[in-house]
């Protein structure tokens, strides 16, 4: 029979102990630190050499182990941890305490690795929170007598409960501090892209949308290089449009590849992204200075739009701390957005440059038509007078006479063009004082006899846009006479209905087939109808060889105010 020369600390000192410790310990708000302090508790408490705490995950797998009473130097040279196996697989499914005197001699026992400590008695202690185990407390070899005692266990399995409260309370703060860090990140993600939106929503210009962009980018996710390589139109090249940051020159060893060659293109040819680790791998592609200069990670994102790929993005950073997920999709979103604004920019300025185009070929076929047959008819003229200058000098007189006729004629028709090409406005005139301003011009740059008829005090209550509208009309119609009808006389008239207002251009030219020049040219036929229309009103032309052209429009008034019953009544 063994004798103890030391008699177990009596259990109400054992408990005070308990009770200083454990208020401490629900204190603590790391779950480590609640584990690290527990195991320790649980050591003295117990009076074991060694001692281990283990915590399941939700799906009641071993997600933490740790172990107490050991050396680290002891500790490195065990090859794994415990993995689930034997006495510490039985605890995680026992809803007891398991209590042995020699672990060697239970047949739960599988064994220990290489460099583990031998161990003889063992106290094992499940943690709850409620009805469902997250945890376990592991003490073996008890101090100074052969196995762990009944008080030992009741002691350890008070500790347990207070461990779970612990460990509880910890994950709950641990996911409410996640979930308040994914909500200000969203809030912060939320505000950047408003930011962002305002930018490439009011910009007009490629560089100053993907600078801006860029920078924004790169100042919110903290990163020390960028640079964007574009795809231009209908091109299958690559080409580094923009770099930013000091830490290097630039990233990649070249500034242009084609789609498909090295990292850039392949992320611009699959538009899927790619993260490298500059710490543990060396690419080839990649300018050396990026290793050199302590650069950790690089994101390459393409900038993929509605119509593709327009881009790629590449992003770097020097912190030990890799790019998480969210912030590779957030600069994802943010390649979209600038690809997207790319692509808005480009078909402005394709817009715009095919609208000078085809003002370009309408001003060329005017000219060609016109204009220019006009001069050569008159060449022709002069070619014939030279050839009668000797034969029939009368005749010859007579031909140079209406060459010249021809020629001011040409002159009109010029000046009357270079007046229809200048857009005109009502500036502080009323309705009828601009259209007899137009009547003016035209009477002056064509000699032709024109008669203005209407309200002598102007058309009053007629809103500006509708004002607006019969005078481009009357615009339109009188640069049509001068152009085609070859007329003598225009009446212009205005006059008003209780409900609209109606202006009537008449000419009495040669007219034309309407169905023709609608398959033809017929820009002004059709501006006059969408001005008409979007003034509310409608515009009506009629034309034939024997009664020349009309043009018949009209907007209405705007309809009358009625007071309310507030200001009726008071």
């Amino acid at each position: 029979m063994l004798i103890y020369s030391q008699i177990p600390e009596p259990m109400e000192k054992r408990l005070l102990k308990l009770h200083r410790e454990a208020a401490e310990l629900v204190g603590e708000i790391s779950i480590d630190s609640v584990l690290e302090k527990t195991v320790t508790i649980a050591l003295e408490l117990a009076g074991a050499s060694y001692a281990a705490i283990g915590l399941l995950d939700d799906e009641g797998k071993l997600e933490k182990f740790i172990p107490a009473g050991m050396p680290k130097v002891e500790l490195d040279q065990i090859p794994y941890l415990p993995r689930g196996f034997g006495l510490i697989g039985e605890m995680m499914h026992s809803n007891t305490s398991i209590r042995i005197s020699n672990i060697q001699k239970d047949p739960r026992h599988c064994g220990f690795p290489s460099f583990h400590p031998q161990m003889i008695s063992f106290l094992g202690v499940p943690i709850f929170q409620g009805k469902r185990q997250i945890g376990q407390l592991y003490l073996t070899n008890k101090n100074r007598a052969p196995e762990f005692s009944i008080e030992d266990q009741r002691i350890i399995e008070l500790l347990a409960a207070y461990a779970g409260v612990a460990i509880v309370n910890a994950r709950l703060l641990r996911d409410y501090v996640m979930r308040d860090r994914t909500l200000t990140r969203q809030n912060e993600n939320l505000s950047l892209l408003n930011q962002m939106s305002s930018t490439l929503a009011t910009s007009t210009e490629i560089e100053e949308v993907l600078d801006q962009g860029l920078t924004q980018l790169m100042d919110y996710l903290r990163l020390e290089v960028g640079e964007i390589f574009i795809k231009y139109e209908d091109s299958k090249h690559l080409t580094r449009f923009i770099h930013q940051g000091e830490a290097v020159d630039n990233l990649w060893k070249r500034a242009q590849f084609a789609v498909g060659e090295s990292t850039v293109g392949r992320a611009a040819a699959s538009g899927s992204s790619i993260v490298l680790n500059l710490t543990e791998n060396e690419y080839a592609d990649l300018n050396p200075d990026t290793r050199l200069k302590g650069l950790h990670q690089l994101a390459v994102i393409p900038m993929v739009g509605r119509r593709g790929v327009v881009g790629v993005l590449c992003v770097a950073t020097c912190h030990p701390q890799p790019l998480e997920e969210p912030d590779v999709q957030f600069a994802q979103a943010i390649a979209a957005w600038m690809a997207t604004a790319v692509e808005n920019i480009r078909l402005n300025i394709s817009g715009r440059r095919l609208a000078i185009l085809e003002e370009r070929d309408r001003i060329g076929m005017d000219l060609h038509d016109g204009i220019i047959q006009s001069i050569f008819a008159v060449g022709l003229t002069l070619e014939h007078a030279r050839l009668l200058l000797k034969e029939n000098p009368d005749q010859c007189a007579s031909r140079i006479d209406q060459a010249i006729s021809d020629l001011n004629s040409t002159i009109r028709d010029i000046r009357a063009y270079i007046l229809d090409l200048r857009p005109r406005q009502l500036k502080d005139e009323n309705l009828m004082q601009g259209i007899n301003r137009l009547v003016q011009e035209f009477h002056a740059n064509t000699l032709l006899d024109v008669n203005l008829s209407g309200p002598k005090d102007g058309v009053e209550h007629l809103p500006e846009p509708q004002a607006l509208a019969l005078f481009h009309i009357c615009q339109e119609a009188l640069a049509n006479i001068a152009k085609h009808a070859k007329a003598h006389h225009v009446d212009v008239t205005v006059w008003t209905t209780a409900e609209r207002v109606l202006l009537e251009v008449h000419d009495d030219g040669r007219g034309f087939d309407m169905e023709k020049v609608k398959l033809t040219i017929g820009h002004g036929l059709s501006n006059m109808e969408t001005r008409a229309v979007n003034a509310g009103g409608e515009v009506d032309i009629t034309s034939d060889g024997q009664n020349g052209t009309t043009v018949l429009a009209w907007v209405p008034f705007p309809e009358p105010e009625f007071p309310s019953a507030d200001k009726m009544f008071g």
